[in-house]
């Protein structure tokens, strides 16, 4: 029997008098990133050399955004209205690159979205856009009517994919598996996968809900039969079906529009939703908690509407979005935004409030343990040369199947062995190359962990640093007799005032005033340390290392 949490002024005080003390290593923490008409991006026309580079900066800066707010899903709209932003077999050009539709804007727009998003360790998913076609006579509608004249239907002045037919699963699947055989994606996402609300067709809904599964189990036969690893998601309506005491006031997935999306994730075809969930309060917390309970284990990042918190929306404060993070994490939820825009513009506060509070530190998306659970072999022979890490991939033996390559998370602490569970540790995920700059890392006595993970998210046993790791200490040893330690001539123009002598997990030992060339020991422990200056302005030095043993 289900569990319902109804005291929704009980939850919120809970959530407002407990503060955020844990963080999660694994969660989705997405945002929709809308190409239409530029709502989100490109906010201007790729037409020559020039302009195609501004796009591409304009993109870049988004990410950058994005990744510093420590999002590390990127739901990209892909297929608009019949239209695409990249070169199709089957749709034209969407107008939003170029300014003019079936145009191209002179490169592959997914294409680089994908390699910027994998630089800065976040997925993307291709975001493809399913019934609607936009209007009956624009150009990827009048497209698709040509050559498939009794797949659309027309209601109003719009078209659409006619949920009931047999083709359109099909033309759907080959359009998504075209994205995936052609593009390193991680996802397909399926956006509008139901019935247009103002079907005037009376539809069994058991009979509705049959065909739009269908039409969903052909798309995800076709994707796991090309990369098993790309994830199969979609934003089914934010309220599954109505509750034994709170309804959906007739707006809902299951009976409303047909989506049986508990069902599909139950039954293998989904690996992930994105319920749109852009309510509150009553609307909101009970029918979160049913999407929680009802997640066969999979992943459920539910989309909050915070573009409500705009002025010219339904102007809510930021608490109401803040609280509703809060009870998603409590229910192990991820979280996305919708749009891009209305986080990375700081809305009420929003970004800030993510970036340094809700989600402070990264996190990794959750592995797809139910369709592999395989271990990835551990990264070898780990090597540090000052702020230079190095490490090599598993063995020549060892190799992953059907392009699934391996990628790299890195951990860094001040503690050893570094704790790979703790989320705080957690500096860089998805990382494609195997060596990184750390900077300050032997400076601050810093230990390093790596850990490889597949593109399922299985993660490997972490290569601790002194798990065969060559480290290279300081080029300049500092001599010393167990009672002093001789230092460099400190020259005229060093801004040094303090000699400070830190352990090698860079705990501060002592500090000593900097007058001499030499630094009196006598009361330090035998070990090794590091010695560096602090000067008036908090500038500080590295002098180098000494080992003391009476």
């Amino acid at each position: 029997m289900k569990r319902y949490i109804f005291l929704i002024a009980i939850i919120c005080l809970t959530f407002i008098a407990k503060a955020q003390t844990t963080f999660p290593k694994y969660e989705v923490r997405a945002v929709w990133l809308t190409t239409i008409g530029g709502l989100d991006w490109p906010h201007s026309y790729a037409n020559n050399t020039h302009a195609i580079e501004r796009q591409k900066q304009e993109l870049c800066k988004i990410l950058d955004q994005l990744k510093h707010a420590n999002i590390n899903t990127v739901l990209l709209q892909t297929r608009v209205r019949a239209t695409t932003i990249y070169p199709s077999a089957y749709e034209p050009w969407d107008g939003c690159l170029s300014g003019k539709p079936g145009v191209s804007p002179g490169y592959d727009a997914l294409r680089f979205a994908i390699d910027e998003c994998h630089k800065r360790g976040m997925e993307l998913h291709a975001w493809v856009v399913t019934i609607p076609v936009g209007k009956w006579n624009a150009l990827g509608c009048a497209q698709l009517r040509k050559k498939h004249p009794k797949l659309l239907v027309k209601i109003g002045e719009e078209g659409y994919m006619n949920p009931e037919s047999a083709q359109t699963g099909d033309y759907l699947a080959n359009m998504c598996g075209e994205i995936v055989r052609n593009y390193d994606v991680d996802g397909i996402h399926l956006d509008y996968i139901r019935y247009p609300e103002t079907w005037k067709k009376r539809t069994n809904k058991s009979v509705g809900r049959s065909h739009i599964t269908r039409i969903v189990g052909s798309i995800s036969r076709t994707v796991k039969s090309i990369k098993p690893w790309v994830k199969m998601s979609c934003s089914p309506i934010g309220k599954y079906d109505d509750l034994t005491r709170y309804a959906s006031r007739g707006w809902n997935a299951n009976t409303t529009v047909c989506q049986d999306a508990q069902g599909w994730l139950r039954d293998g075809l989904m690996d992930a939703l994105f319920p749109m969930m852009y309510f509150r309060d009553n609307n909101f917390f009970p029918f979160a908690i049913d999407w929680a309970e009802c997640s066969y284990g999979k992943i459920v990042a539910p989309g909050l509407g915070i573009y409500m918190l705009h002025p010219r929306e339904l102007n809510w404060p930021l608490e109401v979005i803040t609280r509703e993070l809060n009870v998603l994490r409590q229910y192990n939820l991820g979280h996305t935004s919708f749009r891009s825009k209305f986080l990375t513009d700081n809305v009420k506060g929003i970004y800030r409030y993510v970036a340094d509070h809700f989600d402070r530190y990264p996190a990794l998306v959750p592995p797809m343990t139910w369709m592999s659970s395989k271990k990835p072999l551990m990264p070898r022979r780990l090597s540090i040369n000052g702020d230079q890490i190095a490490w090599s991939s598993p063995n020549a033996n060892y190799r992953q199947t059907d392009g699934n390559t391996l990628l790299y998370n890195i951990y860094v602490s001040r503690n050893y062995p570094v704790d790979v569970n703790d989320a705080r540790n957690l500096t860089t995920t998805r990382y494609q190359q195997t060596t990184i700059r750390i900077p300050d890392f032997t400076e601050k006595g810093l230990y390093v962990a790596i850990t490889a993970t597949d593109r399922y998210g299985n993660e490997s046993d972490a290569l601790q640093m002194e798990n065969g790791a060559q480290r290279t200490v300081s080029k300049r040893m500092l001599k010393n007799d167990g009672k002093k330690v001789m230092l460099p001539e400190k020259g005229k123009t060093l801004d040094a005032d303090y000699v400070v002598i830190e352990s090698m997990a860079g705990i501060i030992i002592a500090t000593k005033p900097y007058r001499n060339t030499f630094v009196d020991i006598h009361d330090v422990p035998n070990g090794v340390y590091n010695i560096r200056t602090v000067g008036r302005k908090d500038v500080t030095h590295r002098l180098g290392t000494t080992i003391i043993k009476r």
